[in-house]
């Protein structure tokens, strides 16, 4: 019973991480209807210089804040290349994404090499009941939760929530009453290169970061975010963690070899499942 507790508090920290690379992603496509494919990137880059900048002495915090904000920084230059010309279109963006994607991984190779890099995380173990697991997994869902509640509220409460949700519903209507699509699109990019080097910080101490780690990252969180369509925050976090505790309890129980098969079948299966629901939808509007 105790591993069964370990595995689902472990699995629900991982599956936080790839809510936020998610997230990410909703965010970007739900301003811009654009599918970022460069969203893993901003995560590694960001767990790469916290583990280089720990490693030159920098303080705990510091460090970490840093990295997160390269994750911003490299959302904004991935949205100036993607969007920045006006009358680019989201299928010519996605490209754009891609090629951005395969990019950043050679500079990682370049700047940082090949070998796998973490870093210490909140030390300790924590006891819930009988179990005992690292502090550094609550962390993550103390992190997560509240960031989670106020990335609603921003959309549903702010007016700057409201106008990046208008831009994506209607554009044209956006730009009548006085909104910057332009500038609010390379804003979700910027959020979203901030909310996937938050991902990419806080998991690193509890699972290593590799120059190919954006693939996992990338496709664990596009899973997470299909749930919604792409759309909705809390159903991407909702998958999220569906998907990070299924993941572990394979790991725990089965094996790790599968865990990147898991989130490939449960993403063709919500994409099937979509799919079936918007054509019962089309037979009976027509």
């Amino acid at each position: 019973m105790s591993d069964l507790i370990g595995y689902l508090l472990t699995g629900l920290a991982i599956g936080a991480g790839f809510a936020l690379v998610g997230s990410g992603l909703v965010v970007i496509y739900r301003v811009t209807r654009v599918v970022n494919f460069a969203q893993g990137a901003f995560a590694v880059i960001a767990a790469m210089l916290t583990s280089t900048l720990l490693s030159a002495g920098w303080p705990h915090g510091v460090a970490e804040l840093s990295g997160v904000l390269l994750g911003a920084a490299a959302g904004l230059v991935a949205g100036v290349v993607a969007i920045g010309r006006p009358g680019t279109d989201p299928g010519s963006a996605l490209v754009v994404t891609l090629g951005l994607g395969v990019l950043a991984y050679a500079i990682e190779i370049v700047v940082w090499g090949d070998q796998p890099r973490s870093f210490a995380g909140l030390p300790g173990v924590a006891a819930v009941g009988s179990t005992r697991l690292q502090a550094h997994y609550l962390l993550i869902l103390a992190v997560a939760g509240p960031l989670f509640a106020a990335m609603a509220l921003f959309f549903a409460r702010t007016d700057l929530g409201k106008a990046l949700t208008a831009c994506a519903q209607n554009p044209y209507a956006a730009r009548v009453v006085g909104i910057d699509v332009r500038r609010m699109g390379l804003l979700a990019f910027a959020v979203g290169g901030l909310l996937g080097g938050l991902a990419g910080v806080l998991t690193t101490p509890v699972q290593q970061v590799t120059f190919d780690s954006d693939v996992t990252l990338l496709v664990n969180g596009f899973a997470a975010a299909i749930l919604g369509g792409l759309t909705r925050p809390a159903v991407t976090l909702a998958g999220g963690l569906l998907l990070g505790v299924a993941q572990t309890l394979i790991a725990g129980y089965g094996g790790g070899a599968f865990q990147l098969e898991v989130a490939l079948l449960l993403m063709l299966a919500v994409m099937i499942v979509q799919a079936a629901r918007a054509g019962t939808l089309r037979e009976a509007t027509s």
